[in-house]
């Protein structure tokens, strides 16, 4: 997962000249597809991307070397990890994409997911917004994405793990799911892998748990903070990515909560079964979005 190609490939998204452009309810909402990929699929790899912080010049006295990431930082993220890793997990994500459209006007889509998840190679998840339901399954052989409102679905052959699924979608159905890397083998490692900076900015109360407020930095110009319990398990509560090198600094905001382990998930979970009365469509971007009249 990196975030480089995601971001490119969002990016490319959002400059389709074939976008929408009527204002009623029903375009405006196909009109801020495009930019709303280009903010969800690189959350889908922002965890990417860092870097080593640079060094002195070689005729200057070094200064006391101090850590890119703070101890503090570094332990609540590993900690976070091992929570990350339990075989079965279901979580309630509640999310908002903001941005600016064509004209230069703000922005915000909110959406909430329902997340089921079986590691290694299991995931489930509900969507719901204001673009539409919609719903994904990635069951270890295939992929599908069903659309109830329009009684539509599309399935592609996938395998290997969960981020690995999700590119699959995105890159075939146009399909993203913006929080992918929480389910990575090494959630921690991939947060942490390439940071250029991160440190604890404070503690704060999130849906009355108190949190430590975590804040990283990355060589793209992408800002990552992150609120998670302050006890052994460091359960993730809060994301927020901003990117402020982006016009407008878009950003994404994702709050947890529904947290369970328990009990092991079945296999039926994961599995789609189209309902009688809808259809099968083409695994192309323009019919798997959802729009009408994509080019």
């Amino acid at each position: 997962m990196e975030v480089c190609n995601g971001l490119r490939r969002a990016l490319t998204k959002a400059r389709r000249p074939s976008v929408a452009t009527n204002r009623s309810v029903d375009g405006g909402v196909h009109a801020v597809t495009a930019m709303r990929h280009a903010v969800q699929t690189a959350a889908l790899g922002m965890f990417v991307g860092f870097a080593a912080l640079p060094t002195a010049r070689a005729d200057e006295p070094s200064p006391p070397v101090k850590p890119a990431i703070s101890d503090e930082a570094a332990t609540a993220v590993s900690q976070m990890g091992k929570t990350l890793l339990a075989r079965d997990l279901t979580i309630t994500a509640r999310t908002i994409s903001i941005y600016l459209d064509q004209s230069g006007q703000p922005l915000h889509i909110f959406h909430t997911m329902k997340i089921t998840v079986r590691r290694p190679d299991r995931i489930a998840v509900e969507f719901t917004g204001d673009d539409g339901r919609h719903d994904l399954f990635y069951d270890g052989k295939s992929a599908s994405v069903f659309f109830p409102d329009s009684k539509k679905y599309a399935t592609i052959p996938a395998s290997g793990d969960i981020p690995s699924a999700l590119n699959e979608v995105a890159t075939k159905l146009d399909v993203d799911f913006p929080l992918g890397a929480l389910f990575a083998d090494f959630p921690d490692k991939v947060l942490l892998g390439d940071a250029l900076a991160g440190w604890q900015v404070g503690t704060a109360t999130v849906d009355g748990v108190e949190c430590r407020h975590l804040f990283f930095s990355q060589k793209s110009g992408i800002d990552l903070e992150l609120w998670v319990e302050k006890n052994a398990a460091a359960t993730p509560h809060r994301l927020v990515v901003t990117y402020p090198l982006l016009q407008g600094q878009p950003s994404f905001v994702a709050e947890f909560t529904s947290w369970k382990t328990q009990p092991p998930l079945s296999d039926a979970e994961f599995t789609f079964e189209p309902p009688a009365d809808v259809k099968k469509i083409a695994p192309t971007p323009a019919v798997a979005s959802g729009t009408k009249g994509s080019k």
